[in-house]
């Protein structure tokens, strides 16, 4: 379906193409017929003079030639005739006719009639004819004609001007039409954009801002946003309370398993099975918060905090494994992300990292043209390349020999696909291990204005 823009294009582009159209044909046949009536007027006027000169010279005809003054009337085919007859049939013409003889019309009129006609050798003639009769009460027919030629030429002058003018007009209509457009689809454009970045920033929309006709819908679209945005609070409130709850039983369960275990029974199957099961609940709550996530959030995180929190965190722990951590980050990188869902995916990844390595973790984030980049490194025995696709799958475990169950890639993938984020599984060229590669993309968060 074409668009408002297309289609206020199309109209105002057929609208001024029809307008100027019917203008230039109205125009053209205005022009034409007084031009055509300029013609007629000075070719009457022209006869006039041949009547007169006629009245002077009755008794002698020959004498016409005399009285008339134009050298056109003197020049062979020139174009500019007269003719006379008297009642006895005796013809009497212009020099220029040069013996030729104009047609007579059949019709007997009275009255002064102009024509169009063909003279020597087929030329486009008008002619003003008439019979009169003299005060002698002679009978004459009077014919004075002009070749159509100038004419002609005067309105192919006229329509190429007239085409000429009315296509610069058919432009400037076109362009008048492009630039009413843009004025009245502006305000739909600024809405568009305005929306986005109350994505962003979480900003109302003012319908003073905006059109009285577009104002309503502005409304609309702040009550939506707000309903959306309590909708999506909702959900990600319920997916947390229910990780929550779920937290309780699980850990009575697995504390009852521990004691068993302790008691010389074999609860190693029970507490795999309790693993997976806390495992698969933390990737279905992880899915349920993602479609809550991504576009639907208004959450600003400041990763460059997080990163040195779980720096810190981790190195603990690494330094009582008697391992150590690494960390470089930019400062002020701030994203749109939710901090509990990019908390959770480098958590799994650096718990990951602190299982696996020999002796030693990097962690860096930093900002790129693009977008930021983290990548975190160990010195471990890394993912072959093969593997690494079933890694990313759930339940993907590669090696049994350490607890686990394989879900902590899986749940960092697709957190970060809720986001348009990318992780891939490479080789460290620093550590040797495995490389994984976070990529956020380029859309950074512009911090709320402090309130003055």
């Amino acid at each position: 379906m074409l668009s408002l823009r297309k289609r206020a294009w199309i109209s105002g582009g057929l609208s001024a193409i029809v307008a100027v159209t019917a203008g230039a044909f109205l125009l053209y046949s205005f022009v034409n017929q007084k031009v055509l009536q300029r013609f007629d007027q000075s070719l009457t006027e022209r006869h006039t003079q041949i009547v007169v000169a006629l009245s002077n010279v009755a008794d002698d005809p020959g004498r016409l030639g005399e009285l008339i003054f134009d050298p056109m009337y003197q020049t062979p085919f020139s174009g500019r005739y007269w003719q006379v007859i008297g009642a006895d049939g005796q013809i009497y013409t212009s020099a220029s006719l040069f013996g030729a003889t104009l047609p007579v019309p059949t019709a007997r009129s009275n009255g002064l009639s102009v024509m169009d006609s063909l003279g020597p050798e087929d030329e486009p003639l008008r002619t003003a004819y008439q019979i009169i009769t003299l005060e002698d009460g002679s009978e004459w027919n009077v014919a004075v004609t002009e070749s159509r030629a100038g004419l002609i030429a005067e309105r192919a002058e006229t329509r190429r001007s007239l085409i000429a003018a009315f296509a610069l007009v058919a432009m400037l209509g076109i362009f008048t039409a492009l630039l009413q457009t843009a004025a009245i689809i502006g305000p739909l454009d600024k809405l568009r954009k305005d929306v986005a970045q109350r994505w962003v920033r979480d900003e109302e929309l003012s319908e003073s801002d905006y059109p009285e006709e577009v104002a309503p819908l502005v409304g609309d679209i702040n009550g939506l946003l707000q309903r959306n945005r309590d909708i999506v609070g909702r959900s990600r409130r319920q997916a947390a309370d229910l990780a929550h709850a779920l937290k309780t039983p699980s850990a009575i369960l697995r504390n009852e398993l521990a004691a068993l275990s302790e008691s010389n029974h074999d609860m190693h199957k029970a507490l795999d099975a309790l693993d997976r099961v806390d495992a698969q609940l933390a990737r279905s709550l992880a899915r349920i918060r993602m479609s809550n996530t991504g576009e639907a959030t208004f959450a600003r995180t400041d990763l460059s905090n997080s990163v040195d929190r779980l720096s810190r965190l981790f190195g603990a722990m690494a330094k009582r494994e008697g391992k150590r951590i690494a960390t470089v980050c930019d400062p002020d990188l701030s994203i749109r992300v939710d901090a509990q869902d990019i908390e959770e995916v480098m958590g799994n990844l650096l718990d990951n990292a602190l299982k696996w390595c020999r002796h030693s973790i990097a962690l860096t984030a930093r900002k790129l043209p693009h977008g930021i980049e983290v990548l975190i490194e160990d010195d471990g025995q890394g993912i072959a390349q093969s593997d690494r696709t079933e890694a990313l799958q759930s339940g993907g475990r590669l090696d049994t020999s350490k607890p686990g169950t394989g879900l902590g890639l899986a749940i960092a993938n697709d957190l970060l696909h809720a986001y348009d984020a990318t992780l891939a599984l490479e080789s460290s060229e620093r550590l040797g291990g495995l490389a994984v590669r976070i990529l956020l993309p380029g859309r950074l968060v512009r911090p709320k204005p402090e309130p003055s």
